[in-house]
């Protein structure tokens, strides 16, 4: 279906849609990217493997695929707005079974909230969408998906940071490592602490969101008016086909999407869980400079694409800085601090290890892949674009699958070694760059 806003609200600026929909994008990274920070908090107060701690980011990103035809469904039929009202009232329930499961330190109530939570994002993001490419000129769609990307990510930079600050201001410098070595008493006395030191932020957030849901509701966000595609397809898809799946550029597009989101989950979630496996302190903070560097990332996009530099060249150079960073992340000393000591020791900012730091930089070969993937995966689709943007969506389980992949090559080997999982999403985004996403039909002809 092709949305418009309806007629009445054509004469109103577009500043007003942007910076609403901007501050929903905010919200977006905030609650996602403060994973990274829950992962080994949760490992810690849950005493969990990093199998099972991963399962908090899988929880999350499960319901992306559980989700997203309901939600599809749920905007047909009470409109973009009311939807997105209902998405934040879904991450106060969320937010609300937090306390729950801190006051019983139950993991599968945690789990159950992060799956309300990534429902809640679901209708959000299914919703919002929409606006970023109807806002305005269709020829300037990519950079309003990239300046998203900034608020997205600027809010990840932010949530590690602000959680530390909030939930483990009495505890600085905790790890698993030192959690571990304390005699049984006091551990189990500072893990009942930490659980507890969620209720009041949880309990403040689900304050805070349902005034905000309230707000949209009021808010002049102009509703988007759906209409039905159009038969014709300005000749560039075949009419003979009959299904999304016969379009291989969308299906191909798709996996991309799968294995980048599990790389890019890997990147900002398992860096705090690394560091605090090998006693580096304030380790749910670090997730901050996985965002940082995205951030830099989406900025350089802005400047480079298309003025200087074409989205599939955007793409390769993005997977070929995966693979170099993540065997970097492989081969490099965990005592080692002197890369991070060359890029900002200078400036005051806590360096890293290098294999922390390597890992870091990942997000910055992942800030393009979004942006560039999905107008090069909708071109040519014509009719089909509608359920070609669905399924694309739908590449977002990655994150639920990929990273628990992670998790047990890390138990069963050791979490640096467990990287090279990184290895073949990286491949697979490159072939995609180079191959994929020029194919039009399965039996290989460009």
């Amino acid at each position: 279906m092709e949305a418009t806003f309806s007629a009445s609200t054509k004469r109103q600026t577009n500043l007003i849609p942007m910076c609403i929909i901007g501050a929903l994008f905010f919200i977006f990274g905030f609650v996602t990217w403060q994973n990274g920070a829950l992962i080994p908090y949760l490992q810690m107060v849950c005493q969990l493997t990093e199998t099972e701690a991963l399962l908090v980011a899988s929880a999350f990103y499960f319901a992306y695929t559980v989700m997203a035809l309901p939600s599809a469904i749920i905007l047909e039929r009470i409109g973009y707005k009311n939807g997105m009202s209902i998405g934040l009232l879904c991450l106060v329930a969320g937010f609300l079974f937090y306390i729950p499961a801190a006051r019983t330190q139950h993991f599968g109530l945690f789990l159950f909230a992060q799956f309300i939570i990534g429902s809640g994002l679901t209708l959000l993001q299914t919703a919002a969408n929409p606006y970023v490419v109807k806002v305005g000129p269709i020829e300037s769609a990519a950079v309003r998906i990239m300046f998203m990307g900034l608020m997205n990510k600027g809010a990840g930079v932010l949530a590690p940071m602000v959680f530390t600050a909030v939930v483990l201001s009495n505890f600085s410098g905790i790890t698993i490592v030192s959690l571990d070595a304390m005699a049984e008493s006091e551990k189990l006395t500072t893990i009942a602490a930490l659980a507890d030191g969620l209720i009041y932020p949880y309990l403040g957030m689900a304050v805070i969101f349902t005034l905000l849901a309230a707000l949209l509701k009021i808010s002049p966000l102009p509703e988007l008016v759906m209409e039905e595609d159009g038969n014709e397809d300005n000749g560039s898809s075949d009419e003979t086909k009959t299904s999304i799946l016969q379009f291989p550029s969308i299906v191909l597009g798709a996996i991309t999407l799968f294995v980048y989101v599990g790389a890019e989950v890997i990147a900002g979630d398992t860096i705090g869980l690394f560091a605090s496996n090998i006693g580096i302190a304030n380790a749910t903070s670090l997730t901050s400079y996985t965002m940082v560097f995205m951030l830099i990332g989406y900025a350089l996009g802005i400047v480079l694409i298309p003025r200087f530099m074409r989205q599939e060249t955007a793409l390769v150079l993005s997977a070929v800085a995966g693979l170099l960073f993540s065997i970097l992340v492989i081969i490099s000393d965990t005592s080692n601090f002197s890369v991070s000591e060359i890029m900002w020791g200078w400036s005051g900012i806590p360096t890293l290890p290098n294999t922390i730091t390597f890992i870091a930089l990942l997000g910055f070969a992942n800030a393009l892949v979004w942006p560039a993937v999905w107008p090069l995966a909708l071109e040519g689709l014509g009719k089909f674009t509608s359920k070609g943007s669905a399924l694309l969506i739908m590449g977002i389980s990655g994150g639920a699958v990929i990273p628990l992949v992670y998790g047990a090559l890390s138990e069963h080997y050791d979490g640096q070694s467990a990287y090279w999982v990184m290895i073949p999403l990286y491949v697979f985004i490159l072939f995609y760059a180079v191959k994929g996403h020029k194919m039009r039909h399965w039996s290989n002809k460009a």
